[in-house]
């Protein structure tokens, strides 16, 4: 399903927590009347709850939320939602909290970025219960001049992100799902280098998406090509 979807920018804040407002935007976007907000299921405070469906909603590693859903889908239907920005504008804040740059990141963000954070979690993806919803989003990110910092970032430290714009929207309800995300170029055994040609991929993207398939069992090793594993699709 595509969609477009605009919604108000929201301003960064001092002293805000960093995700805070992208997070709780996206939490608006999918309440409507009669939904509850952040009640508890199960001893865990769950963003949404749509009827029987509980939406979560991860701005971050998937690493972190793992634990949560492992429990969640043994009893209940659980979707997990994750941005992932397709333009980004990078604002910069001095100490004080003042602008004092603003920049449209070159990288443009694609779908497939979400296997970053599956590689976290492949075997779980595979249960009935669980589906998995990513955005393309526009998106703005706050630096602070706090010193506290990563040091790829020079030590800027992620203020705040806000959400200006969902430009699309995939669903994945079950593992075969994710083969749409292959090119039709490929041919019917392959390398993760021949995916990451044919779908324009950096390789160690390829890699994760592989990684994942296979665990998923939607992809199946049929031999070697070189020194490269050669997959073909096992659904």
């Amino acid at each position: 399903m595509w969609l477009s979807f605009t919604i108000n920018k929201v301003a960064a804040y001092i002293g805000g927590v960093t995700e805070q407002s992208l997070h709780n935007q996206l939490k608006d976007w999918y309440t409507e009347p009669g939904d509850s907000v952040e009640s508890t299921v199960d001893g865990y405070i769950i963003d949404v709850v749509k009827g029987d469906l509980l939406i979560e909603i991860q701005t971050q590693s998937f690493s972190s939320i793992k634990p949560k859903l492992e429990r969640l889908v043994k009893k209940h239907r659980v979707m997990l939602v994750h941005p992932v920005p397709q333009r980004k504008w990078v604002i910069r804040l001095d100490s004080d909290g003042k602008e004092v740059g603003r920049r449209r990141s070159p990288k443009r963000g694609r779908v497939e970025e979400v296997f970053r954070e599956l590689v976290y979690m492949p075997h779980l993806v595979k249960h009935r219960n669980l589906e998995l919803e990513i955005l393309l989003v526009d998106m703005e990110e706050y630096l602070i001049d706090d010193g506290k910092g990563s040091w790829r970032r020079r030590r800027w430290s992620i203020h705040n992100r806000t959400l200006l714009e969902v430009k699309e929207r995939h669903v994945f309800k079950e593992p075969r799902d994710f083969l749409r995300l292959l090119p039709d170029a490929l041919p019917e055994e392959f390398t993760s280098g021949e995916l990451a040609k044919a779908a324009k991929l950096r390789p160690r993207l390829s890699q994760k998406m592989m990684y994942c398939l296979r665990l998923m069992g939607v992809l199946e090793v049929t031999g070697k090509k070189r020194r490269s594993n050669l997959y073909r699709i096992s659904v």
